[in-house]
């Protein structure tokens, strides 16, 4: 039985960009998660601590995009490391990383990255 738990549409807002305005100003940025971690248990006991409790997980990611970055990538990369060294049943997950109205020039509602990794693929 493959088994995930999953986190959609995460909003926050941040400095990460390449240009000065966009580290100093800030931007929304939007984050959907899916992890493949055994449910199983939880599924049996009714138990919190039988799974990955999603409002660790959100507080983790919400101290991640506390921290400036130019690139999204380094972003998703610090996010995925941390998720898989502070919950070891996280087997692999898929993190998408938006960020809303990007200054390009462009009419473009977001512009962003994503990872699907699983723990043997991200050293931590």
């Amino acid at each position: 039985m493959n088994t995930y738990i999953f986190l959609k549409e995460l909003r926050f807002f941040a400095h990460h960009g390449v240009g000065e305005q966009e580290t100093r100003v800030g931007n929304e940025f939007t984050i959907d998660l899916r992890i493949k971690t055994d449910i199983a248990k939880a599924m049996r006991t009714d138990n919190v601590d039988d799974t990955v409790s999603y409002a660790d997980i959100y507080e983790v990611i919400k101290q991640e995009m506390n921290i400036p970055s130019k690139l999204l990538e380094h972003v998703v990369g610090r996010i995925a490391r941390r998720l898989f060294r502070d919950f070891p049943t996280i087997e692999a997950l898929e993190l998408k990383l938006y960020k809303r109205n990007p200054p390009m020039g462009a009419d473009i509602a977001a512009a962003g990255v994503e990872v699907c990794c699983n723990r043997a693929e991200v050293s931590v």
